[in-house]
């Protein structure tokens, strides 16, 4: 990619997709090529639900290509505690000393979640985190500028983050012919995801936006997670330009009706929130993921 200027006058990153396919989220590398400092955004740990067992290979894709590259990662982005994968961001740390962001509406996630797990050890301040975005804040990867949008209604924590030409939408929506995040888990809104949607399509056209998954719509063959502001708003089946916020809210609450839960929304959920560190290890040693049992009347 070139180093030609954006609008505002930065650089344009550098940026290295990394597709894990057994949960269709993205990964990516992102980086200044001035002077080669990078960040990793939603870092994926590889997790076998039906052993139990965990392991690096994902993360370790990705540090392999920083180091051929030359970069040096000094941040690890999360968009939201996510409900279909468990953070790598611990492993990146470890590796590479970077420091752990998310968006400071954490903490309500956090609450919201630590007694479903009766997770005693879980702060409810974020402070499992090294930094808590606040909306609007400013952030720098090397020469880059990057800023911080709130974007809550698939949770109330999500962020993107717009770096120089290009924004991380994390699950606030998808490629035009798949449309949009779920809004129903605790502390969802089909409103205010409708409003955060709005707030990055109201960025200029040519705005490149990099999706945090990917499932093939109907009728297309490849995976593909990179789009325009224009794009989504021509051709978004969900939300584009004509779509109200009450057609979109009846659409979204009755699709989201029907779906099931994600396959790993109880293990990612209280890894997650954590910062994507397990559970305290029990008196055996072991880290044990906790399953909430609700029996039916």
């Amino acid at each position: 990619m070139s180093q030609s200027e954006t609008r505002d006058g930065a650089n344009k990153p550098e940026i290295k997709a990394f597709f894990d396919e057994p949960t269709n989220t993205v990964s990516y590398l992102v980086w200044d090529k001035q002077t080669m400092i990078g960040a990793v955004i939603d870092p994926v740990l590889d997790y076998d639900f039906r052993s139990g067992k965990a392991g690096f290979a994902s993360a370790d894709a990705i540090l392999a290509e920083a180091n051929r590259l030359g970069v040096s990662i000094g941040q690890v982005l999360e968009t939201h505690a996510h409900a279909d994968h468990l953070s790598g961001a611990p492993y990146i740390k470890l590796k590479t000393g970077a420091k752990v962001s998310i968006g400071e509406h954490i903490r309500d996630v956090q609450r919201i979640f630590r007694p479903v797990f009766n997770a005693i050890d879980v702060s409810g301040d974020g402070s499992e985190f090294d930094h808590l975005f606040k909306d609007g804040e400013r952030l720098k990867i090397g020469a880059l500028d990057g800023e911080v949008i709130h974007t809550p209604g698939h949770t109330p924590a999500c962020v993107s983050y717009h770096i120089g030409d290009a924004v991380f939408v994390g699950d606030t929506m998808f490629m035009p012919d798949y449309g949009t995040a779920r809004a129903d888990f605790p502390g969802g809104d089909a409103r205010q995801l409708y409003r955060s949607i709005q707030r990055v399509l109201s960025l200029p056209p040519q705005t490149r936006l990099f999706m945090c998954h990917d499932y093939k719509a109907p009728g297309r063959d490849q995976y593909a997670w990179e789009t325009t502001v224009a794009d989504e708003r021509a051709r978004n089946v969900h939300v584009h330009e004509g779509i109200s916020e009450d057609e979109f809210v009846a659409m979204r609450q009755t699709r989201d009706a029907k779906l099931a839960a994600p396959l790993l929304l109880l293990p990612s959920i209280q890894v997650n929130i954590r910062a994507g560190k397990f559970p305290p290890a029990e008196v055996d040693g072991v880290h044990y993921l906790k399953v909430p049992i609700k029996l039916a009347s």
